[in-house]
């Protein structure tokens, strides 16, 4: 088992990181999924408290910085206007919410939809207290078949390999296929395991801050589950989604991953009043347009 010397400190909202410029917060999607008005609400803020930009991670999450700080947190004022975004869904699992999906699932190619898989495993990772435990560097990445994420370092996760199956993933190998219905509850099930098996002491099952407790399934000094050569139908790795116009839609580089209200008004999102509601954050820094489709 790896062990280690100093605790997860990955940022949060409720455990930001003090930067020389202030303190810097990340806010977790699920998937990268990212509602419009969310994005202008969360630049609202960085407007008034930050820097005025927001940022992209590798992820596919958000961080905005240069917040003011007060003994080390965020000013009641500021974290009631970020929690006001709508994207802190969790104030107990704000820092484990780390999901990795393709982005384009259920909008064009792939071979599932991943989209109620994603949506259903967050919902249950936050309604378990015991997952409030897992370390923020913890991911989860759901790959719909076409192999986009599917060579992403992961902790749990899977590949579709057709509409209805997929093969998961535990750490760098592959265990057994299951079906996309039940994928959410056994992977909340693989983490909760994870959370036991973690802990340095088998006294206090369960022991999430800890320094000696590792923070990746591939640290662990046994298996969660038996692991199994990869099904034939896994595919190879796609690599990046290219930038320009995409199945589906069209992928924007986001320069520097910084995104600043001249940005976002330059994204190509004149459809909203047409119904479009929702960007995708890629992992590539970038973001997903999907096109609206007209009766």
């Amino acid at each position: 088992m790896t062990t280690r010397t100093r605790r997860d400190r990955c940022p949060g909202v409720l455990r930001p990181w003090p930067a020389d410029d202030g303190l810097l917060v990340r806010l977790r999607l699920v998937g990268g999924r990212l509602d419009v008005s969310a994005l202008h609400a969360l630049l609202a803020v960085a407007e008034r408290y930050g820097d005025a930009a927001v940022y992209l991670t590798e992820r596919a999450n958000l961080q905005v910085r240069g917040l003011p700080c007060e003994d080390g947190a965020l000013p009641a004022e500021v974290l009631g206007a970020v929690e006001s975004t709508g994207l802190v869904p969790s104030r107990t699992h704000e820092l484990v919410r780390n999901f990795m999906v393709s982005p384009a699932t259920g909008i064009a190619g792939g071979r599932a939809d991943l989209r109620p898989v994603a949506h259903e495993l967050d919902r249950r990772l936050c309604a378990s207290s015991r997952l409030s435990l897992l370390p923020g560097r913890f991911l989860f990445v759901l790959d719909d078949g076409r192999g986009d994420v599917a060579d992403r370092p992961c902790d749990l996760g899977l590949v579709a390999l057709d509409a209805e199956t997929a093969q998961l993933r535990v750490g760098p190998g592959y265990a057994g296929l299951v079906l996309l219905d039940d994928a959410a509850a056994t992977l909340v099930d693989l983490a909760e395991r994870f959370v036991d098996v973690r802990a340095w002491d088998p006294d206090q099952p369960g022991v999430g801050d800890d320094s000696r407790a590792p923070w990746h399934v591939r640290e662990l000094d046994r298996v969660l589950t038996p692991v199994v050569s990869p099904d034939p139908r896994v595919p190879e790795a796609g690599g990046p989604l290219g930038y320009g116009p995409v199945p589906g839609g069209r992928h924007v580089e986001v320069p520097d991953a910084r995104l600043s209200r001249r940005g976002v008004e330059a994204l190509p999102i004149e459809g909203v009043g047409a119904g479009l509601r929702e960007l995708v954050v890629t992992p590539w820094r970038g973001i997903f347009v999907p096109e609206v489709r007209r009766p």
